[in-house]
C-alpha cells in the first residue's frame, strides 16, 4: 500500500550558548518561515542551550516553558516539531527528543548511548527505550547525536517486517569528527533501506568547539539528497514512500538479516 509523501526540514543553525529565551525567538523565525512548505520540522540537539553540561541550572520540568512553546508553534505553523533538550523528570535529568503534533499530543525519547568523552553520563540519564512515531501511516525512528555511532540500536531487529521508514538524527557534532558524521549516516541509510534525516547546528559553541553542520537528507540507497556545510541554512526535501518501497523491493536485502532481541 502506498502513502503519500511527507515533506520534512532541517534546521541547521548556529545555537546562543545557555541561552534559551534567544534560541526560542531565532527559531521560531525560522518555522514561521517555513509555514505550509513542510510538514516535519527538525531542530539541532539541546536546541535551547547548545550542548551544555549544566542541566542543574537550564533543564526543565515537562510542563515547562520551551514544551510550551513547542505546543504553541507546533499548532500555529500545523507541523510535527522535534529535537532535544534538557528535561528534569522527578529529579533526574535527560536529553530528551520530544516529538511534538500540531493537536499538543507528543512523545518522547531519551538519548540512549551518552557521549563519555564529554562527561554527558556525570550529568543525564540513558534512555532505555526506542521511540517510533506515526506521520500520515510513515514511521519514523528519533535517535540523538552520539547514537549514531551504534547501528544495533538504530536497526530493524526483524529481517521480515520493516519497524520505520525514516531514521532523524539530532546532532550537536563537531567539524573534527565530521567525516563520521557523514559517513555514518549514510550507512544507516543503506543497512536499514530507509531515509535519513540528520540535523546539526554550525558555529562555535561556548567551549570554543566548531561545529559545521554538514546536515543531511539521504534516500534507502545511501545517495545524499540534500547537504549542507558551515551556513545556517534549512533543508526541504520530500519523501517518497513509492521511492523506499520501489528500493525495498528491487533489493530486498533485508530479508537475509539476523533477527535479534533488544535488550
Amino acid at each position: 500500500m502506498l502513502l503519500p509523501d511527507i515533506r520534512i526540514s532541517a534546521v541547521q543553525t548556529n545555537l546562543i550558548w545557555e541561552n534559551r529565551d534567544a534560541n526560542l525567538k531565532m527559531l521560531e523565525n525560522k518555522i514561521v518561515a517555513l509555514r505550509g512548505q513542510t510538514d516535519i520540522v527538525v531542530l539541532p540537539e539541546m536546541f535551547t542551550t547548545g550542548f551544555s553540561m549544566n542541566p542543574a541550572i537550564l533543564s526543565e520540568p515537562l510542563e515547562g516553558r520551551t514544551m510550551k512553546w513547542m505546543k504553541r508553534v507546533a499548532a500555529e505553523n500545523r507541523v510535527v516539531l522535534t529535537g532535544s533538550l534538557m528535561i528534569e523528570d522527578e529529579g533526574t535529568y535527560f536529553n530528551r527528543m520530544i516529538w511534538m503534533l500540531p493537536d499538543g499530543n507528543y512523545g518522547e525519547y531519551n538519548k540512549r548511548h551518552l557521549f563519555g568523552f564529554a562527561g554527558e553520563q556525570s550529568w543525564f540519564t540513558p534512555g532505555e527505550a526506542r521511540f517510533i512515531a506515526s506521520v500520515n501511516r510513515w514511521k519514523i525512528q528519533l535517535q540523538i547525536c552520539y547514537d549514531l555511532r551504534f547501528p544495533v540500536w538504530a536497526r530493524h531487529s526483524s529481517p521480515d517486517t520493516p519497524e520505520f521508514d525514516v531514521l532523524i538524527y539530532a546532532a550537536n557534532w563537531p567539524e573534527k569528527r565530521s567525516t563520521a558524521w557523514k559517513t555514518l549516516l549514510q550507512a544507516r541509510a543503506i543497512e536499514n533501506q530507509c531515509y535519513v534525516v540528520g540535523v546539526n547546528r554550525v558555529g562555535k559553541d561556548g567551549n570554543d568547539i566548531y561545529h559545521s553542520g554538514d546536515s543531511m537528507i539521504i534516500d534507502p540507497l545511501g545517495e545524499v539528497l540534500q547537504h549542507a556545510a558551515h551556513d545556517e541554512t534549512i533543508l526541504t526535501e520530500t519523501l517518497s514512500y513509492d521511492t523506499l518501497q520501489q528500493c525495498r523491493h528491487q533489493f530486498p536485502f533485508l530479508r537475509d538479516g539476523d533477527a535479534f532481541i533488544r535488550l
